[in-house]
């Protein structure tokens, strides 16, 4: 599969009850510096990052390398400053003024419908190349050929929990590192670190397989396969 796909994997950070925000969707620190470096490292070792548009409207995130040091090697390495920036968008919701266009170098795609209203397409066509994948919702196999045929051949994805489950149950992700950091959010409405529909039954879940595991402020890191 990986010939027709990018090497894909889901990095993120979660309280030790599995939440990644609060019930109202508002961020929380949940990670320290020490992990901001690793994520920063990951970022800048990946081909393209990709988020979903619950994640730009709740959070508006840039998604660029911080380092000066890590932006200066991939420059010198003949690529730009910041990796591929990418919006799962089905309707093409994403604000002209995200922070992901007015931050940073590089390039970025918003992967819509064919359902997704042309005036907002066609205006998001000006800031970022558009990529159509699926009828009413993005299709997610689909995309991630076309991801491949643009040569994007490592791909970080950081949410939201939507995507996350999304990409796991189309079987297109091959790693997941989380940050459990060591606090408790509660609240049946906070969202978790996967959501979506879930399965029915224990034989439908999908495997790990445990790859290393580092302490890390106040927490730790979990790397697992996904078999």
């Amino acid at each position: 599969m990986l010939k027709d796909r990018p090497f894909t994997f889901i990095n993120s950070a979660m309280s030790a009850d599995g939440k990644i925000s609060t019930k109202k969707r508002k961020q929380v620190k949940i990670s320290g510096k020490t992990d901001f470096d690793r994520v920063d490292g990951l970022r800048a070792g990946s081909d393209a990052v990709m988020v979903g548009i619950g994640t730009v409207l709740a959070d508006d995130p840039s998604l660029t390398v911080k380092s000066e040091e890590r932006r200066r090697k991939r420059v010198e390495s003949g690529l730009d400053e910041n990796p591929v920036r990418i919006v799962v968008d089905s309707q093409a919701r994403t604000p002209l003024d995200a922070d992901i266009f007015k931050k940073g170098t590089g390039k970025r795609i918003i992967v819509v419908s064919r359902s997704a209203p042309a005036d907002r397409v066609e205006a998001l066509s000006k800031k970022a190349e558009i990529l159509v994948a699926g009828e009413c919702q993005v299709d997610l196999v689909e995309m991630a050929h076309g991801l491949k045929n643009r040569e994007i051949n490592r791909l970080m994805v950081e949410g939201g929990a939507t995507l996350n489950w999304g990409m796991v149950r189309s079987g297109l992700v091959d790693e997941i590192s989380v940050f459990v950091g060591n606090l408790i959010i509660g609240g049946k409405d906070a969202p978790t670190f996967m959501d979506g529909e879930g399965i029915l039954e224990r034989e439908e879940a999908i495997g790990l397989e445990l790859k290393k595991f580092e302490p890390m402020d106040e927490g730790i890191v979990l790397t697992w396969r996904v078999k």
